[in-house]
């Protein structure tokens, strides 16, 4: 036991001589955690509008101030003719205009007493950014009349969720009211914060690159530098040596889990509304797993090259891009969700967003631990067979 408690001392001392591995350790996390925070965002803020004022009126001219009055548009400029205001947007000059509509017609989607509806015309360039911003445009000004407005009739000229292009901007436009009922309630998340989001995708991104990265690189090292002999033969079994080499970085995940959740919520104001227990034996599942894949990866490369390949092809674009980080996999094709359910950050992903922002017990996230610790016992036991294989 004390030949095994030097291996994990020396490895700590390597890890912690290295400054450039602890920056990259502690610091990408950090940065991480500040771009997506504050930078990397798609919430809705300052957007520039435009307001066709040809046909004012007080009711018009109260829904306008309370639309300025919102954190989340910014009134840049008024013009006569929705033209002038189509040219703004062409220009770049504003991302949304609004054009307030007269009529007493019952052929509209709504009647609204005093005549009073909204035309919608929106920067379709980025389709998830206009389909927030006309979103929030009408829930504003349902608000602002003296009741909330009803929900447009099906079939009507309205807004149904496809944006158009930039080319084609006003051939579709979306038409509100101020009178009526109906309401939407958001739950989880009232004000759309996309920390809320983010963070969880973040533990998750983080923990499987420290991890798996990080230990594939550090055996691997060993193997060129030509140590890793001199390490099996030893007093002390490769078995525990591999372990002994494993357990600072499961450590260092640990701080690194920690100084994730401490920013997230202090920082960011991400709730942590579930139990910290079960957050974090869900996270040590996930670090075990993400160790076991390192340690697939440095049985099969030979160089740190090498390894730090495997690692961004294998880890870093499936983790990106089809974990469910940034892009819903419900709306991938069929063959990319079917590869996505082997991906293990989903998963963990998905454990974390129930936990932290909805504040289930574990039953509700039991699936999810489930296909987590099937897929660690997996990878350990390949990582452990051909490990063995190789020592022969």
């Amino acid at each position: 036991m004390k030949t095994f408690l030097s291996f994990i001392l020396k490895e700590a001392r390597h890890i912690l001589r290295d400054r450039r591995t602890m920056l990259i350790l502690f610091g990408m996390p950090i940065v991480l955690m500040l771009l997506f925070g504050f930078a990397i965002t798609n919430d809705v803020r300052n957007v520039r509008t435009v307001v066709v004022t040809s046909r004012m009126s007080p009711q018009i001219q109260a829904s306008v101030e309370r639309l300025s009055a919102s954190e989340y548009f910014t009134i840049v400029a008024t013009v006569a003719t929705p033209q002038e205001a189509e040219r703004l947007i062409r220009d770049q000059k504003a991302d949304i205009a609004l054009i307030p509509q007269h009529t007493h017609s019952q052929s509209l989607p709504m009647r609204v007493g005093s005549g009073c509806q909204w035309q919608i015309m929106v920067d379709g360039s980025d389709p998830n950014m206009a389909q927030q911003w006309s979103t929030y445009a009408q829930a504003i000004l349902r608000d602002s009349g003296s009741s909330s407005a009803l929900p447009l009739k099906e079939g009507a000229a309205s807004f149904d969720g496809r944006i158009p292009s930039s080319t084609q901007m006003h051939s579709s436009p979306s038409l509100i009211g101020n009178s009526g009922g109906g309401s939407i309630k958001l739950l989880y998340n009232p004000q759309m914060r996309s920390a809320y989001n983010f963070v969880p995708a973040i533990m998750g991104m983080l923990l499987m690159l420290i991890c798996a990265m990080m230990t594939s690189i550090s055996i691997v090292r060993e193997k060129e530098r030509g140590t890793m002999e001199v390490l099996l033969v030893s007093p002390v079994r490769p078995l525990m040596v591999i372990v002994a080499k494993a357990i600072p970085y499961l450590v260092l995940a640990f701080a690194i889990l920690v100084v994730i959740l401490l920013m997230g919520h202090y920082v960011l104001d991400v709730p942590l509304a579930g139990s910290l227990v079960w957050i974090v034996i869900v996270s040590v599942i996930y670090i075990l797993l993400a160790l076991s894949l390192g340690l697939l990866i440095s049985n099969i490369a030979q160089t740190q090259l090498v390894a730090l390949l495997l690692s961004a092809m294998v880890l870093l674009m499936p983790v990106v891009m089809l974990s469910g980080m940034l892009f819903p996999i419900e709306s991938m094709p069929q063959v990319l969700q079917w590869i996505a359910a082997f991906i293990p950050p989903r998963y963990y992903i998905q454990a974390m967003r129930k936990l932290m922002i909805m504040g289930v017990g574990i039953h509700e996230v039991l699936n999810e631990v489930i296909i987590l610790s099937a897929m660690t016992a997996v990878l350990l036991t390949i990582a452990l067979a051909t490990f063995k294989v190789r020592l022969e």
